[in-house]
């Protein structure tokens, strides 16, 4: 699978870095560049639950993501820094257009409200609209990487895989992201959290809340106990840390030792154990 080897060769971290330069310039970018012609003709009909719908829409926006961001003119240092980025970088899936806000707040999201906006992503006679899920899993959040540092790690999905994936993701992203400090009573979160509410919960305890799942045991006990705390005495602050919008350029990620490994042409997956 293309996607497969380009986590392979061109990745690193995990999956939290991506060698975008070097994508650009090797064959394996070339014919996936060829394929994406394929997915004019895929029938999105045949998908027939909803994990094959999950597995479908992350793996394409994320592939998405990285095409849009290796065929700008010069890499930007941020994804920022490429005007409507996630509004216009689209593929032609089935003879419709979807762009990456599309996938994300229309498809995969439900049909819901980008955070910015009150409008849902598809009106009433879109005929992307019946491809949307019916039901919200807020795990997906840990799965969709946008470009920046601070996003989550890319994995590839399948309809078979994609729920224990997607458990895997979250507790991956919750475990670094949630910071529990005892002594000043704070726990942090990472900003989705705070951009994305509404999917955890009503308010910022449920949000909190809804990662005790996927924590290690010491975290769970940190922020049940301060939980507590803040329902009877108050005092406690759950807080939002700053997001990195630096691309998750591997330029970035790479240590001294694998960065002087690249430049004499070692494979970024030899890397991984330097």
């Amino acid at each position: 699978m293309v996607a497969g080897r380009m986590k392979g060769e061109h990745m690193v971290a995990g999956g939290r870095g991506v060698d975008y330069e070097a994508l650009r310039d090797s064959e394996l970018f070339k014919d996936y560049l060829w394929r994406t012609l394929e997915l004019r003709s895929v029938d999105l009909s045949t998908l027939q639950d909803a994990g094959e719908k999950k597995a479908f829409f992350i793996n394409i926006y994320n592939a998405l993501n990285i095409h849009g961001l290796v065929q700008c003119k010069q890499l930007p240092s941020s994804v920022l820094d490429v005007r409507q980025f996630w509004k216009t970088t689209a593929y032609n899936i089935g003879g419709l257009s979807f762009s990456l806000d599309d996938i994300e707040h229309g498809i995969l999201r439900g049909n819901r409200p980008h955070p910015s906006s009150t409008e849902c992503p598809f009106k009433k006679d879109d005929r992307r609209l019946r491809f949307s899920l019916e039901t919200l899993d807020p795990r997906i959040h840990f799965s969709l990487v946008c470009g920046a540092k601070s996003c989550p790690a890319i994995s590839v999905y399948s309809g078979e895989n994609v729920d224990r994936a997607l458990t895997a993701a979250a507790k991956g992203f919750c475990e670094q992201e949630v910071v529990v400090d005892m002594k000043r009573k704070e726990i942090s979160l990472s900003k989705i959290f705070q951009w994305y509410r509404s999917d955890f919960g009503k308010d910022d305890m449920e949000a909190v809340r809804w990662t005790i799942p996927y924590l290690s045991e010491d975290k769970q006990y940190g922020v049940e106990s301060l939980l507590s705390t803040m329902e009877q005495e108050g005092g406690v602050s759950i807080l939002y840390s700053e997001y990195n919008w630096h691309l998750n350029d591997t330029e970035i990620i790479l240590t001294p030792q694998q960065a002087r490994y690249k430049m004499l042409g070692v494979p970024l997956e030899d890397m991984e154990n330097m």
